[in-house]
């Protein structure tokens, strides 16, 4: 009995080496391959726009709460767009803070700007609905009350969709503007290394697992076939992205559509935003798994396939940091004994892999946001603070959304955005 605890802890610990150095190399590859068929000879130019025959209307919704300190910059940028024809919907949801006020007051001064009042705080989600059914056009552009647009976003949205009828979303490139701190700075190299290349590659082997909930665009035949945003998720953007692709709407990932983000910058507030990401995820999961045996979903078997597996990796990972906890106080079988905190020949490969993968994709996305290489500096801790903020917020969002109530409605929280200069 205990040869096969042996051979089963081994393979666990070969397990937690070899598959995030597969996935890097896999996002890598992929990253390589979208830029080389979709991204040579689009820099992000004026020049280089996109030029359509026509431009189909837009309408523009900013689902916000308390958001009085942030919503009008947010406005002032999208009147800005450079677009012919947009209308502006900004959806307060039910804010105590004087958000209500300063948008009725912007209303006034800006003609393209709408402005919808919900009686109380009901979520994202039914804001976002609220928004898209007293809408006037077939194509949406969502972004969060706080976000600033690039003035060419829009345009380079819209050419997705008049160049595919089948494109459902179109999801756009984030850039963090908070980056004061060590975790404001790492998370700048994060959305390039990890998330920007997450959606390269898996673009190129099927479907994406998720839309960026803070920037993205939709057409409204798509959402009316799926039911809209679902209300009783915490993640709305990953429900809506499951729904649509299971639906044979194709999601595309354009990175010229840039929109600057704040982000938390205190470990209290990444760590609040992560945990609700990784429930977001199960919930998902939990909800769309029955589908998944459907020949007809085998194009989402990919996502679902690399999400199961990360899940394996974050718990085989925290049992390996319990079994170092716990072998400092008591003695332990050698069979499960954990492996050593001092790096060896593996932990010299992933270190260098990870240094491959970030310079890759700071290498790309130095084409939409000048200067980011020196970012490239920080990057050398994201492995071990990301890495076990993943594990630790995995393991406690799986059993949250397991055992959650279907009917709890997934209603807003001001977040942590960060320290702004």
């Amino acid at each position: 009995m205990d040869h096969y605890f042996k051979q089963f802890f081994y393979g666990m610990n070969q397990f937690i080496f070899y598959y995030p150095l597969f996935m890097a190399y896999l996002w890598m590859v992929g990253t390589l391959f979208y830029f080389k068929h979709w991204e040579t000879g689009k820099e992000h130019r004026v020049e280089n726009m996109p030029e359509m025959p026509e431009h189909p209307p837009v309408s523009i919704i900013v689902p916000c709460y308390n958001e009085a300190k942030n919503i009008e910059e947010t406005i002032k940028f999208l009147a800005d767009q450079q677009y012919p024809d947009f209308e502006i919907i900004a959806v307060n949801d039910g804010s105590t803070d004087g958000t209500a006020e300063r948008l009725d007051d912007l209303a006034n001064r800006i003609r393209p700007l709408r402005v919808i009042h919900l009686a109380k705080n009901q979520g994202k989600a039914m804001a976002l609905r609220m928004g898209t059914l007293l809408s006037a056009h077939e194509f949406l552009i969502c972004i969060d009350g706080d976000a600033l647009l690039d003035q060419h976003a829009t345009a380079w949205i819209m050419s997705h969709f008049y160049e595919g009828p089948r494109v459902g979303a179109v999801t756009g490139n984030p850039r963090v503007r908070t980056r004061s701190t060590l975790l404001g700075k790492i998370q700048v190299g994060e959305f390039s290394a990890i998330i920007g290349m997450i959606k390269r590659a898996q673009r190129v082997y099927g479907r994406v697992f998720t839309i960026s909930g803070v920037v993205a665009g939709f057409r409204k035949t798509a959402l009316h076939q799926v039911g809209y945003w679902e209300i009783n998720t915490v993640t709305e953007d990953i429900d809506i992205s499951w729904k649509l692709q299971m639906k044979h709407w194709d999601i595309r990932f354009e990175p010229n559509a840039l929109c600057w983000i704040l982000m938390p910058e205190t470990i209290r507030g990444l760590w609040k935003q992560r945990l609700r990401w990784s429930q977001g995820g199960m919930e998902a999961f939990a909800r769309y798994c029955r589908s998944m045996f459907s020949w007809r979903q085998r194009r989402m078997w990919g996502v679902f396939i690399e999400y199961f597996i990360s899940v394996l990796w974050a718990y085989s990972m925290a049992f390996v940091i319990f079994v170092l906890l716990f072998k400092q106080f008591f003695s332990i079988p050698e069979y499960i004994q954990a492996p050593s905190v001092i790096p060896g020949w593996n932990g010299i490969i992933l270190g260098t892999t990870c240094l491959i993968q970030f310079a890759i994709s700071l290498m790309v996305d130095s084409r939409y946001e000048k200067g980011i290489g020196k970012i490239y500096y920080w990057m050398i801790w994201y492995p071990f603070a990301y890495w076990l903020l993943s594990v630790f917020t995995t393991v406690i969002a799986v059993p949250k959304a397991i055992f959650k109530k279907q009917a709890t409605r997934g209603i807003w929280e001001s977040p942590d955005r960060g320290l702004r200069p």
